[in-house]
């Protein structure tokens, strides 16, 4: 059987990734890169600005600190199994997709992908740019061109970048964070009483949003991850910890403080010596912008495993970095969260039918059977998305949200029912899952009888 995706390669050490998907993956990430990696990733200053939304306002902050510790533990150990499972397989995140759906049907979710990456690549230069601004007072266009540039820069040797950002940003960013933390502990922390989340499960939901986001992407890097254990730990803990961390910072700050949004980042400037820091996470920021890059090139390569990445990459950083110039990004950023709620379920399905259905070799060849049953329980689960939190598509689509609406309605459901729709979705997702499976699942049982006997 040909196939478009080689066996992993043993561990070797002075080459970079690959440029065609044809080529072997080697492994030459071990857990501390692995670590530093993830961590990097999850130090992101979008997380202290989604601060924002997390806060449960009127409560004492022990509440919303246990609500973003408990996103941040779901949504990273999802994280994780996709991160494991790319190590596994030695395959990128949507070839992954081929042993779920069949390879033709694994170009849906690819096309989805390819929008979502160029999308966050194009947010994260702006939030960086935008940062940078603020932090020296000064134009914001030449760091969207510096930004970008940097990013696509990196996204050639990812590799290499890998190593860096595990054995010197990461400590850069700890620094700063540290001396950021010790500050705004040292201000009053009254009760929030500014808008935020309406519920504690609302508020997990913003959390886990955000390394489930990644899920898509994780299994491009974690291909060269040396075993599976070390990925997922590394996925797991290293983002879960960063995502805890940030999220607390701008809640603190935004407690000690009493603002949100982009003015966390003026707050946060309004410590003493503090923009040094800032600027240092900016710095660190343009992992996120590199990583998004460098997936968009790795999923393109799912419908085209000829085209080398580097040429992928190229052309992919001009683009977000010219649509960081011209597109109203803040008006862009619904339908990113748009993209993110097909994904969460598409999680729900993939877990399963990867972790719990039994099979024989997760298939990722030019010939992987369609598997169009699981579209069922994808397309449930985005319902279900849906149904208990519309996402808002833009004033040009505002249908879009108001139909959604109109369905709760006809089902009972409360616009304010206050649950989690990530959690809503990936258990709708995930159980249906197990029914389309069933016969698999026992023939499978069926078999280990056999074999004990």
């Amino acid at each position: 059987m040909s196939t478009s995706v080689s066996a992993p390669a043993p561990t070797t050490t002075g080459r970079d990734a690959p440029l065609t998907l044809s080529e072997p993956s080697g492994r030459q990430l071990g857990l501390r890169d692995s670590l530093g990696l993830w961590g990097n990733l999850g130090i992101s200053l979008l997380l202290p600005v989604a601060a924002a939304f997390v806060i449960l306002p009127g409560r004492p902050f022990g509440a919303t600190l246990l609500a973003i510790v408990v996103g941040a533990a779901i949504g990273s150990v999802l994280l994780g199994l996709g991160a494991a499972a790319g190590a596994r397989e030695g395959a990128p995140a949507m070839v992954l997709m081929r042993g779920l759906l069949g390879r033709r049907i694994s170009y849906l979710p690819t096309v989805f992908n390819l929008i979502q990456c160029v999308g966050w690549a194009t947010f994260e230069i702006v939030v960086i740019a935008e940062a940078a601004s603020r932090v020296l007072a000064a134009p914001a266009w030449p760091f969207l061109l510096g930004a970008g540039g940097l990013a696509t820069v990196m996204a050639l040797r990812p590799l290499r970048t890998v190593r860096v950002l595990a054995r010197y940003a990461v400590w850069l960013a700890l620094a700063g964070v540290v001396y950021l933390f010790v500050r705004v502990l040292m201000q009053p922390l009254p009760e929030f009483t500014t808008a935020g989340a309406v519920s504690f499960w609302t508020a997990v939901d913003v959390v886990i949003a955000l390394p489930v986001s990644w899920f898509p992407l994780a299994a491009d890097y974690t291909r060269h991850v040396r075993n599976g254990r070390s990925a997922f730990t590394g996925a797991a803990i290293g983002y879960g910890t960063a995502t805890v961390a940030f999220f607390m910072l701008g809640a603190l700050a935004l407690s000690a403080y009493g603002r949100g949004g982009f003015d966390v980042i003026d707050a946060l400037l309004t410590i003493p010596f503090s923009a040094a820091a800032v600027l240092i996470l900016v710095i660190v920021e343009v992992d996120e912008a590199f990583a998004n890059v460098y997936s968009t090139a790795i999923s393109a390569q799912n419908i085209s495993p000829r085209l080398d990445r580097r040429l992928l990459a190229l052309v992919v950083g001009a683009v977000a970095t010219t649509l960081a110039f011209t597109v109203d990004i803040v008006g862009y950023e619904p339908f990113l969260f748009l993209i993110g709620s097909v994904f969460v379920p598409l999680v729900g399905v993939f877990v399963v039918a990867y972790y719990l259905v039994p099979h024989r070799g997760w298939d990722v060849s030019e010939r992987a059977p369609a598997r169009p049953w699981l579209l069922l329980p994808w397309a449930a689960g985005f319902a279900a998305y849906q149904l208990t939190l519309p996402t808002f598509f833009a004033d040009t689509f505002a249908g879009w949200t108001q139909w959604w609406t109109a369905r709760q309605a006809d089902l009972g459901i409360s616009p304010t029912n206050g649950l989690s729709a990530s959690l809503v979705s990936l258990t709708v997702a995930a159980l249906l899952t197990v029914v389309v499976c069933l016969p698999q699942i026992l023939r499978g049982r069926r078999r280990q009888q056999a074999v004990g006997q």
